[in-house]
């Protein structure tokens, strides 16, 4: 699958993976500050923001589109960073082709199979009456009935927008995200990745417990862990000062 990228900056190739109902637009700002440093090249995953749709979708597949994005731009070996569901993939494709990889940075999120805990949201979006929609207004009003949080029914309406019709729809494949949840729950396989590996937390997040120390230090035997304190599950949106430092700091260490 050819995935949706843009590419900035000079430096060392940096490939940013965002999370579960995410774009690579949710990463903009960072992009701005690290395209000083990095060759940036921030990725639209499959069934997200405009990389194309399928009906499957797992993190083999996942790994292998992002693989066959690096085949096509030429690079052997780059930096990659993961959020979340991005993590995940980064975390799979590094334990199956480590060749590829010199440092990983994964976010908030661990190798671990998780709970369904997104079911609130997608009946929330599922609620949306695409085509009783005059405004985004309308759109944040119906999601309020299922999503209290502000913040996180900004964050999913930026998944909203006008075809070349004009109606509203959503970029992201929603049917597909939805029929292969267990999926992306799932826990990424693979053989323990040997590189380098910085894992971030966000203080007052869940996805990253100390009870999964033993799966990350099983796969990922070199990894360290740094902690944001008071940002939850969106670090480098919450404190991007904070999350810049640490990256730059990983990243550019020798």
């Amino acid at each position: 699958m050819k995935l949706h990228f843009q590419r900035s900056g000079q430096g060392n190739p940096l490939v940013i993976l965002h999370g579960l109902f995410g774009t690579l637009e949710n990463w903009g700002a960072q992009v701005k500050v690290l395209t000083e440093h990095f060759d940036v090249i921030a990725v639209d995953l499959r069934n997200h923001g405009r990389s194309p749709h399928s009906a499957d979708m797992s993190y083999p597949l996942m790994a292998a589109d992002v693989i066959e994005l690096l085949d096509d731009l030429g690079l052997d070996r780059v930096d990659m960073i993961g959020h979340s569901m991005g993590g995940k993939v980064a975390m799979q494709l590094a334990m199956h082709q480590p060749e590829r990889l010199n440092k990983l940075m994964v976010v908030d999120i661990a190798p671990v199979s998780y709970a369904h805990d997104h079911d609130e949201v997608f009946s929330g979006l599922f609620s949306v009456e695409l085509e009783q929609l005059h405004s985004r207004g309308d759109a944040d009003t119906q999601l309020k009935q299922h999503i209290d949080n502000p913040a996180i029914r900004a964050f999913l309406l930026k998944n909203l927008y006008r075809n070349q019709d004009k109606a509203f729809t959503w970029r992201m494949n929603l049917n597909a995200l939805k029929n292969n949840y267990d999926a992306i729950a799932a826990a990424p396989e693979g053989s323990p990745f040997r590189g380098q590996v910085r894992f971030i937390k966000g203080g007052q997040s869940h996805y990253l417990q100390p009870e999964y120390s033993q799966q990350v230090k099983q796969l990922f035997p070199e990894a360290d862990v740094k902690v944001i304190a008071d940002a939850g599950h969106w670090p480098h949106a919450e404190k991007p000062a904070i999350f810049s430092r640490l990256v730059m700091e990983f990243f550019l260490a020798d």
